[in-house]
């Protein structure tokens, strides 16, 4: 009986403490207020057919913009689509098939991308997934995903990026990040492997992509091109439903959408880093609710032999160098 008393109280106090900390968050969550408009842009938005990266791209299209998403899925990537155009009344939009975990995929996109666009002003890095295996390329699916295909991608898009800025107006790179950077590694070993919680090869990508993110912005200094990591905070998607537990999931997505930030207030901080002018010129940074945060694994970000390994590794892996000068 004692023990039942002390699991309930636990349990009640775990409640109480998710319904502080979520109430807290739906008070805190702020809204991008800058109205500007993006006629004569192109966009670009990866997993930009669900959830967040949709509200990111429905946006983007308000404002005028010609907007690319892309996915692995046909069929949701042309009903995305279609829920674009019909809510933002832009016509302007294109869907492309891209798969981050096929190196072939992304090479393939990428070409495309630069042989029939003109112009590339922002590209939001938002697709990510939490399903652990080995890709055809022999890495983990998530660390692929997450991290090396979506910095491959970069990579290959950079000259059209840096061709569509100018000093005054540079081209923008939004990488999705995560507050489970905290608990990331840097683990090289790990990225072939598909053993371990997928959580922790989650948590290990979006940390790789937050330091690569301010590695790159210091090899971009003096370009046409401005990159930043936004933390969407904890949102309501059905990435969580896929790769664990669906019923653990789907508790995860109900919690997260009503007591945190559904997919529409998540996306907000994407928005903001890519359109707000006085984040035009502002690079290597890590965006939370809108605003320059040093809510970040600091000892990480300063750590320049972690930080130099990390590039290197990467660069390796993707079998790239940095594009332009």
């Amino acid at each position: 009986m004692a023990l039942l008393l002390i699991i309930y109280s636990v349990i009640t106090t775990i409640s109480v403490l998710i319904l502080i900390i979520g109430l807290y968050q739906k008070n805190t969550n702020t809204i991008c207020q800058s109205k500007r408009r993006l006629d004569g842009k192109t966009v670009l938005v990866t997993g930009g057919t669900s959830g967040m990266g949709l509200e990111v791209a429905t946006d983007f299209a308000r404002r005028g913009a010609r907007v690319i998403v892309a996915c692995p899925f046909q069929e949701e990537g042309i009903s995305g689509k279609e829920s674009i155009i019909w809510n933002s009344g832009n016509k302007n939009v294109v869907f492309e098939h891209l798969d981050l975990s096929k190196y072939d995929s992304v090479k393939k996109f990428a070409a495309n991308i630069i042989e029939n666009e003109t112009r590339l002003d922002i590209l939001v890095n938002n697709a990510g997934v939490s399903i652990s295996k080995i890709t055809k390329d022999g890495f983990n699916m998530i660390m692929q995903v997450n991290y090396l295909g979506t910095i491959l991608l970069t990579f290959l898009l950079l000259p059209l990026l840096e061709k569509s800025g100018d000093e005054e107006e540079p081209s923008r790179i939004i990488n999705t990040a995560s507050v489970s950077h905290n608990v990331g590694k840097v683990d090289f070993d790990s990225w072939k492997t598909k053993t371990g919680i997928p959580f922790q090869y989650y948590a290990n990508s979006k940390l790789c992509l937050s330091l690569f993110t301010r590695e790159l912005s210091k090899r971009l200094k003096g370009s046409k091109v401005v990159v930043n990591a936004i933390d969407p905070g904890v949102v309501g998607t059905r990435i969580y439903k896929i790769g664990t537990n669906y019923i653990l999931g789907s508790l995860v997505v109900f919690f997260a959408t009503y007591f945190s930030k559904d997919p529409w207030e998540g996306a907000q901080t994407a928005i903001h880093a890519s359109v707000c002018e006085k984040a035009r010129k502002i690079s290597g940074e890590y965006f939370f609710n809108c605003k320059v945060t040093k809510k970040t694994k600091l000892p990480w970000f300063n750590d320049i032999k972690v930080n130099k390994a990390l590039w290197d590794n990467t660069l390796e892996a993707i079998d790239q160098k940095l594009p332009i000068n």
